[in-house]
């Protein structure tokens, strides 16, 4: 476990029964040298006595501003400004939906309004709770402020279901802690000014395509790729939390579609290539994160194609080159970024095809990792600007947070060319 300085984490408490898990959360932390001060709710109280906390954290713990013992009469402010990180494990449904709209009606939803620390939430809750739409969008608007999470795994829930909705390994919800209180106070989650940059993206109309493209062989068979949709979503969510307008051109894809984007359904290459010409002419950023085919059968048969022989052959043709014929159609102000899935010498061949097909920007992933890439909920890469040789690392997180680096590379990289937001 990585060293820390002598921080303070302030450990938010919600009800459920994950919140035994808190309790080595608490000792993992102090173990890791940090003081930690614990804030629960009312409901975590059913679960935990705050006796055991008072006894492990050597501090009183704060469960309601106005109880006879507080020691403190304006606690939520006090509390709220002497911590380096308000971590909550468990975080509850309820909770996340405070947080997100701004309800303070305990402390713990007081203190996360009073704090300007970094925040990270490790939820735990049933499948159904984590999955509703609600609390994705509660999720998207905390993520959109700043706030880091740890996500809930898959596994067998106190209901006695198998689903994703299990509070994460505690050894890996303290790493991502330390991560976070180690990092430079400019970068810190929630600081001024990561929020003042994620927040800039009014006027903008980024047009993005995410998800496989499919090249059909005959009416049942085609040839396509494993993309997931994820990473394009991802983006379009992203953009859209920071007030641009978002035009998503999306092939086949399996991911969840982010709310309040326009969709437009473009399955094969040819499709999604006349979509994106469709649509240009208003984009400000043009972001090809789709895998697209690079080619496809010459002939489309009418009918099914009979298993008769024991090999077949197929003719193919290269598709049309949807990034290529957008950089050459660029217009002034226009901003083209594309990606390079790569196997082998990744940052090399993203560099070539930077030079080559004349983009702006390029995002650089290796997909010869099975743990990140395509259908993964985390990525990791780096971004390429044309007007610069080094490659911006982006190292392992949820593929919503690296959308979110590479919209800040490519904001920097409008606001260096003196590209306006507007046009």
């Amino acid at each position: 476990m990585p060293e820390t300085k002598r921080y303070t984490v302030g450990l938010g408490v919600c009800g459920g029964i994950a919140a035994y898990k808190a309790i080595e959360v608490l000792r993992e932390l102090q173990r890791a040298g940090c003081e930690v001060r614990v804030a629960m709710t009312k409901h975590a109280t059913e679960f935990i006595q705050p006796l055991t906390f008072r006894s492990l954290s050597h501090s009183y713990v704060f469960v309601d501003d106005y109880a006879a013992d507080n020691p403190d009469p304006i606690a939520h402010i006090n509390f709220s400004q002497s911590i380096d990180l308000l971590l909550v494990v468990p975080a509850t449904a309820n909770t996340i939906a405070k947080f997100a709209h701004g309800i303070a009606d305990d402390f713990l939803s007081t203190t996360y309004l009073a704090s300007t620390a970094p925040v990270l939430i490790a939820p735990a809750m049933n499948t159904m709770m984590w999955e509703h739409a609600a609390t994705q969008r509660n999720i998207s608007i905390l993520r959109g402020d700043g706030v880091a999470f740890v996500e809930p795994i898959t596994g067998e829930l106190a209901c006695l279901t198998v689903g994703t909705g299990k509070l994460d390994d505690v050894q890996n919800i303290v790493h991502q802690a330390l991560k976070l209180l180690n990092k430079p106070k400019r970068d810190a989650f929630g600081s001024k000014k990561k929020l003042e940059t994620r927040t800039s993206l009014s006027g903008e109309h980024i047009l993005i395509t995410a998800g496989a493209t499919r090249e059909e062989i005959d009416p049942v068979r085609y040839i396509s790729n494993y993309s997931s949709g994820k990473m394009g979503f991802a983006i379009a969510e992203a953009a859209k939390t920071r007030g641009a307008k978002v035009t998503v051109i999306a092939g086949s894809t399996s991911a969840s579609i982010p709310e309040g984007v326009k969709i437009i359904r473009a399955n094969s290459g040819a499709a999604m290539h006349e979509a994106v010409l469709s649509q240009l002419s208003s984009a400000t950023v043009f972001i090809g994160a789709a895998a697209v085919a690079d080619y496809r059968p010459t002939k489309r048969l009418a009918s099914k194609l009979k298993k008769t022989n024991s090999h077949i052959s197929l003719e193919l043709e290269k598709t049309a080159d949807i990034l290529a014929d957008v950089a050459k159609r660029k217009v002034a102000g226009l901003t083209v970024v594309g990606f390079a899935a790569e196997t082998d010498d990744v940052l090399k061949h993203a560099r070539e095809k930077l030079e080559k097909k004349n983009l702006d920007l390029i995002v650089a992933n290796d997909v010869s990792n099975e743990n990140i890439g395509f259908g993964t909920d985390e990525n990791k890469g780096a971004v390429i600007r044309r007007d610069q040789s080094r490659a911006v690392e982006i190292p392992l997180m949820s593929k919503l947070e690296m959308a979110e680096r590479i919209l800040d590379e490519i904001f920097l990289y409008r606001k260096s060319n003196g590209k306006s937001t507007k046009r």
